[in-house]
């Protein structure tokens, strides 16, 4: 049995992890699914002030008050920030690293510099303002390749608007994460072209274990099954 922390990316919450965490729990694995502060359920703390370190402070804070040990930290797309910057801090904590379709950041960095530049000017010229704070519309459940209508229609029902300082933000990185024992890239091979397909080249990297997932970006809805195997697997 292990203790497994999932981190949604950004418009989603912990929400996105249902499926996932349902089949994790019966293989026995502790699960939490924490929704970062100013989405989701949460969406009523947001302030100008959220940025990507509130969100890796919110993770930081359910390692500690949980007392998580020896854990499984996944991230997906957005998440992949969270969890570095957490792993960075805490890599006594961490045992294994799942990047799901997400973002390896380097110091320095902010989502806006790792995103495909084609696609940012998109990004930002969708940006509104929510109760005084610069917020970014969520990306719809098709563009991401969700195809079963149900679960498309959960995903845009539920996605709420991003701080947009948490793409601003730039990451501050000493490299302890890179300590972490067990690193595994989880690519979705039917999202493309996207700002994860440069991560291929991990494949050719010995401390990573790289592996497909047949489906579009969102791969803990289109595949919660498949995906909560290789997660009970990274817990190994």
């Amino acid at each position: 049995m292990a203790q497994i922390v999932l981190v949604h990316g950004a418009w989603h919450g912990g929400w996105c992890w249902r499926d996932v965490a349902r089949d994790l729990s019966r293989r026995g694995h502790e699960v939490f699914t924490p929704t970062l502060t100013g989405i989701g359920e949460r969406t009523h703390l947001l302030s100008p002030e959220i940025g990507l370190n509130t969100h890796i402070e919110d993770i930081c804070a359910v390692l500690t008050f949980e007392n998580l040990k020896d854990i499984v930290l996944c991230g997906h797309s957005y998440g992949g920030m969270v969890i570095t910057g957490v792993a960075d801090r805490m890599a006594e904590r961490v045992s294994s690293l799942v990047y799901l379709d997400a973002f390896v950041p380097e110091n320095g960095k902010a989502v806006f510099d790792l995103m495909d530049p084609a696609r940012v000017p998109t990004i930002r010229a969708g940006a509104v303002e929510q109760n005084g704070v610069r917020t970014l519309k969520p990306t719809s459940a098709s563009f991401f390749g969700v195809l079963d209508a149900a679960r498309a229609d959960w995903v845009d029902r539920t996605c709420r608007n991003h701080p947009m300082l948490a793409f601003e933000e730039r990451i501050e990185l000493s490299g302890r994460w890179r300590t972490v024992p067990k690193k595994t890239y989880i690519i979705a091979a039917r999202y493309t072209p996207s700002s994860f397909q440069r991560y291929r080249a991990l494949a050719e990297d010995p401390a990573w274990a790289f592996l497909e997932a047949d489906c579009g970006h969102e791969v803990m809805v289109d595949l919660p099954d498949w995906l909560a195997a290789r997660l009970d697997e990274a817990a190994e």
